[in-house]
């Protein structure tokens, strides 16, 4: 499957878990891949590894994408050893499970910039390249929790619906300029940071178990290639949140 062969995908936090799986599909699909990473480099070079043996141009570079120099610096790296970004996905992102009442500031803060802000960031850092080119593919991991509140906390919430104005924002603005926007939204996937949070049970899930990295990559590649889905959440849930 070639669909996405001479575009370049860059996939923030994509050194493990559903980046990681998103990173890899994009490549399987075709496209040259650059993978983001903040801390681990060696999860982050097995990754490039594993997309270099595809037979795809791949490079790994770090930074902190809620940062704005560093935004700037991975887009410049990443046009510089991989190619122009064709196709975004903002998948970077933590979540803190803490009591209600022992939210802090300075917690609201980092959410707030690590899953939103970095979300605005690179998005308008690529923007200009794919104006230039008239062709755009930008993909938002969101979350069940921007729809019904979740499992983490009031500030996990708050940020992932925060990444779903945006979507509705930037879709609407630039669908004329060939650059869709959407956001994916999944729910208790089984990743690291699923598995570590006691508050997250599969039979929270009508179907009955947690989602698999691959059923999000899978959505992540579909709005890559689909030129005609634009401003759209898809649901990846298993029945928690139906729309």
């Amino acid at each position: 499957m070639n669909l996405l062969n001479g575009k370049t995908a860059l996939v923030t936090g994509s050194s493990r878990g559903i980046g990681r799986a998103v990173a890899i599909a994009l490549a399987e699909a075709g496209s040259a891949v650059v993978v983001n990473y903040l801390r681990r480099a060696a999860e982050a070079q097995a990754v490039e590894k594993e997309i270099a043996e595809l037979g795809r141009p791949c490079a790994s570079v770090q930074a902190d994408v809620s940062m704005a120099s560093d935004v700037e610096r991975l887009v410049r790296t990443a046009e510089e050893r991989v190619g122009p970004i064709d196709i975004l996905v903002n998948n970077a992102g933590i979540a803190r499970v803490q009591p209600v009442e022992e939210i802090t500031e300075g917690d609201w803060d980092e959410l707030i910039a690590v899953n939103l802000k970095s979300c605005f960031l690179v998005t308008q850092a690529v923007l200009p390249g794919m104006r230039a080119r008239r062709w755009g593919r930008i993909v938002n991991l969101s979350s069940v929790a921007a729809q019904v509140g979740g499992v983490v906390g009031p500030h996990y919430a708050a940020s992932k619906a925060g990444m779903l104005g945006l979507t509705h924002f930037y879709a609407q603005r630039f669908a004329k300029e060939g650059i869709t926007v959407n956001s994916i939204a999944p729910a208790l996937v089984e990743t690291e940071m699923v598995t570590s949070n006691l508050n997250a049970r599969p039979e929270r899930i009508p179907i009955g178990r947690f989602g698999a990295v691959a059923e999000v990559a899978d959505v992540a590649v579909m709005l890559a290639t689909i030129g005609y889905i634009t401003g759209q959440t898809i649901n990846v849930n298993g029945g928690w949140y139906m729309s």
